[in-house]
C-alpha cells in the first residue's frame, strides 16, 4: 500500500490530500495550521508526526505557497528529504521560478531522493475533484514513483521531459494568461457598468461570445454574489506575476501587460484587499470610479 504525506492543506492541499485519500493510500496530512491537519485526520488522514514517519513516505506531495516555503519543508532545519528513503519522490506543486526547480531537483538526487517538478492548475475545484491538470518534468523514474499520487489528483499530466524547471517554465507561461485574464475580466465588468451593463446582465452573456476565458466563467460568479472569501487570493498575483517578470528580465524578454497587470494586484493589496479572493480585483477598479458592486450596500 502506498504511504504518502501531503505538506500543506490549503484551500488546494486539502482538496488535494482528500482525493488521495479517497484512492485508498495511506495519506498523512501536514500544514502549519493544526486545525487544518486536525481536520484532515478526523476525514480519515492517517496519524503520526512527520519526523516519526519520514522514513516510511513513498510520495511526498508538496502544496505550499512558494520557493522560501518549498526550500525549508525540503531542506530546512527539520528538512524532510534528509529524513526520507532513498528512492521516494517528492512531488513539488508550489508555483516557482524554472532555476529554483532546477536547484531543489539537483539537492534531492545528491540525497538519493526523486524529485518530480509539477506545478497545477485547476483551482480549487479541480483540487477538490481530482481533475488538475499537472505540468511536470523530472526523470522517467520520478514519473513512475509519483503515478500513484498524480492518479489520483488529476486529470492530466503533461510529460515536459526529464529536466526539472519545464513545469514550472510552462506554470509561469500559464500564470501569465491566468492573471492577465483575471485583471482584464474585472476591469471589463466594472467598464460594463459604467454603461448601465449590470455584473448579472455580464454573466448571462459574456460567457457565450468570443471575449469569455476561463478565469472570467470561474471568477465572475463570486463578484456577482459579492463572495469575496478566499480561494485563491490577491496576494498571490504580486509572487506569481512577479516570478514571470523575473523570468522575462533574465530572457531579455519586454512583458508590458503582464507588468500593467502586476501593477494592479500590488495596488489592490496596497489598500487592503490581499487576503480576499483574486475577484476582488474587481473593487479597485470600482472604488477608482465610484461604482458599488453587489453585496456592498
Amino acid at each position: 500500500m502506498t504511504r504518502i504525506a501531503v505538506i500543506g492543506l490549503g484551500s488546494m492541499g486539502f482538496g488535494m490530500a482528500r482525493q488521495v485519500l479517497g484512492a485508498g493510500h495511506v495519506t498523512h496530512g501536514f500544514d502549519i495550521n493544526p486545525d487544518a491537519e486536525s481536520r484532515f485526520r478526523d476525514e480519515g488522514g492517517a496519524e503520526g508526526a512527520l519526523p516519526e514517519i519520514a522514513q516510511t513516505l513513498d510520495i511526498v506531495g508538496l502544496v505550499v505557497l512558494n520557493a522560501e516555503q518549498t526550500e525549508t519543508v525540503l531542506f530546512g532545519p527539520d528538512g524532510i528529504v534528509g529524513q526520507m528513503r532513498k528512492g521516494a519522490v517528492i512531488v513539488a506543486s508550489a508555483t516557482v521560478a524554472p532555476d529554483f526547480a532546477r536547484e531543489m531537483a539537483r539537492r534531492c538526487d545528491e540525497a538519493g531522493v526523486l524529485y518530480l517538478d509539477a506545478p497545477v492548475s485547476g483551482g480549487v475545484v479541480g483540487a477538490s475533484s481530482g481533475t488538475l491538470s499537472v505540468m511536470a518534468a523530472g526523470r522517467a523514474e520520478a514519473f513512475e514513483a509519483a503515478r500513484p499520487y498524480l492518479d489520483a489528483v488529476a486529470k492530466r499530466v503533461f510529460d515536459l521531459g526529464a529536466e526539472s524547471g519545464a513545469g514550472s517554465a510552462m506554470k509561469a507561461v500559464n500564470q501569465l494568461l491566468a492573471g492577465v485574464n483575471l485583471a482584464v475580466m474585472t476591469e471589463a465588468i466594472t467598464f460594463g457598468m459604467t454603461q448601465g451593463v449590470s455584473p448579472e446582465k455580464f454573466m448571462e452573456i459574456i460567457p457565450q461570445c468570443a471575449g469569455t476565458s476561463w478565469m472570467l466563467e470561474d471568477r465572475v460568479p463570486q463578484i456577482v454574489n459579492g463572495d469575496y472569501t478566499a480561494k485563491s487570493m490577491i496576494n498571490i498575483w504580486p509572487k506569481d506575476l512577479g516570478i514571470v517578470m523575473d523570468i522575462a528580465r533574465s530572457a531579455g524578454f519586454s512583458a508590458p501587460i503582464t507588468a500593467a497587470t502586476l501593477q494592479q494586484f500590488l495596488a489592490a493589496a496596497g489598500i487592503g484587499l490581499g487576503h480576499e479572493d483574486d475577484a476582488a480585483l474587481a473593487k479597485l477598479y470600482a472604488r477608482n470610479v465610484g461604482l458599488t458592486l453587489p453585496g456592498e450596500g
